[in-house]
């Protein structure tokens, strides 16, 4: 009997020591976020959702996560004194953030390489290789993309009260030129706004299907490459520049075009009005979410294709901090790899506790009714595996991934531009483009003075040292490709 009960005491004493080891085995790694639909996260409610993912993750993966939730009217002043600190080792950012953006942080040194640390991997695998392949900086992967509407393309937007009206036949609209019968008949029914720019510069848009504007900013739409030459050039002494211009200054001249959107009098309200016939939508996989925004039925018609390129798919992504070891960063991909696959916990990092943040409808999808911890898809997980809202489609992991798969891989997805060596000058010509590009893309210059106008441009851009910065994109492009 003695020598059972030793036996057993040995056996028990054997199992707590691997339950010790296995739990002295476990990576913690601080994960840093940003909430854009609150203005202050409730720290008690993060730490009670820290807690519960910790307990749901413990038997799954070797990893604890320490989260730290931010409001976004801060969230890049802390992440950056953070990020100094080496408080962090798994970054929320975007390719639009300030200071901490994705064209920050490589710069920087700031993120970790984690280019051999992908493959083989659930994270990997959750989502197709041309996204990793478009978020790429110089050949290598230093951020794992949000799974959302990851490629980028334009639509033409109508109202469809107009439609009707009019029995307008929208599919056959594949130009701006095709615009114009409908656009006189807005101006005749005594319309303020026939076609609404929303006060947008909108050569960068409605013209990626020539060019991939990969500075991913309309103020310096004037670098792009060309798909058909695979070259960068200066866009705005191509044919197609000068087209786009006069067309705006035409409609301009001819009342379709509202001096209020190159006075920049408009709003982002206006499009909530009956004001307007036609505008521009970003293409995303349930368009039918325009008519919620906009608080009128409109319909789309497509524009452009759309494109997987060196911005689009990081949007929202995320980073593991250059600080962190690597067995820090191997937990962060296993927890992203889980969080990108498993429903129950992207549902917990998006929208909570259960019964507390959120509920399930009787269809199983989200209701969100928390003020202490609040999330979206789109800046949490994979559209693939977060619960649809109630308001959106049930199908709609499928929508994205039809979507995001039936795009166009651009020629130049991943290069990036390191404007260091010119980063002056570059700067300079950024800052002519509200003089010159901005009333040239909106109708502020008439048709026939456009020529004229794009000349002064030109001349103003080379002046402040645009052949220089040119000179090094294509230096740059040319080496990337070579690669």
């Amino acid at each position: 009997m003695n020598k059972k009960v030793v036996s057993l005491v040995l056996a028990l004493c054997m199992m707590l020591t691997v339950f010790a080891v296995a739990g002295a085995e476990k990576t913690t790694i601080n994960v840093f976020r940003c909430t854009f639909n609150l203005a202050n996260p409730d720290s008690a409610q993060v730490k009670k959702v820290e807690d519960a993912i910790n307990a749901y993750i413990a038997d799954k993966i070797d990893v604890q996560i320490k989260l730290t939730d931010v409001g976004s009217g801060e969230y890049t002043d802390k992440a950056n004194l953070a990020l100094a600190n080496k408080e962090i080792n798994l970054l929320w950012t975007a390719s639009w953030e300030a200071v901490i953006g994705t064209n920050d942080l490589v710069p920087a040194n700031a993120v970790y390489d984690i280019t051999d640390l992908l493959p083989g991997t659930a994270l990997y695998e959750s989502m197709d290789a041309g996204q990793w392949e478009a978020t790429k900086y110089n050949g290598k992967n230093y951020f794992i993309p949000v799974y959302k509407d990851n490629v980028e393309g334009y639509d033409f937007m109508f109202r469809q009260d107009l439609i009707d009206a009019h029995n307008w036949d929208i599919t056959a609209v594949k130009t701006l030129a095709d615009l114009e019968p409908m656009l006189a008949d807005a101006k005749a029914d005594g319309l303020k706004y026939p076609f609404l720019t929303q006060k947008t510069a909108m050569f960068y848009r409605w013209y990626i299907d020539k060019f991939d504007f990969f500075t991913a900013d309309a103020n310096t739409n004037f670098f792009a490459v060309d798909r058909a030459t695979n070259q960068v050039i200066d866009t705005i002494q191509t044919p197609e520049y000068a087209e786009f211009c006069k067309l705006m200054g035409d409609w301009a001249e001819k009342g379709y075009i509202s001096e209020d959107d190159y006075t920049k009098v408009t709003t982002d309200t206006t499009t909530q009005t009956q004001d307007w016939a036609i505008s521009w939508w970003t293409d995303i996989p349930v368009n039918d979410e325009a008519d919620a925004r906009y608080g009128q039925d409109v319909t789309m018609q497509p524009a452009t294709n759309r494109y997987a390129h060196s911005t689009s798919a990081l949007g929202s992504c995320y980073c593991v901090t250059a600080n962190s070891t690597e067995a820090e960063a191997k937990a962060a991909i296993d927890f992203m790899g889980l969080l990108y696959t498993d429903s129950k916990l992207a549902d917990l990092y998006t929208f909570g506790i259960e019964g507390e943040d959120f509920t399930y409808d009787e269809k199983g999808q989200v209701a969100q009714s928390s003020d202490k911890y609040n999330h979206s898809m789109w800046e949490s997980a994979s559209a693939t595996i977060v619960t649809p809202l109630a308001n959106e489609p049930a199908n709609k992991a499928e929508l994205y991934e039809a979507f995001n798969g039936g795009a166009e891989t651009s020629v130049a997805a991943g290069f990036r531009f390191n404007k260091t060596p010119v980063e002056a000058k570059y700067s300079a010509c950024s800052t002519l483009f509200e003089t010159y590009g901005f009333p040239l893309e909106n109708g502020a210059i008439p048709a026939d003075a456009v020529d004229d106008y794009i000349a002064q441009y030109q001349t103003a851009l080379d002046e402040a040292g645009y052949q220089d910065v040119l000179a090094e994109f294509a230096a740059q492009y040319e080496a990337w490709k070579a690669q």
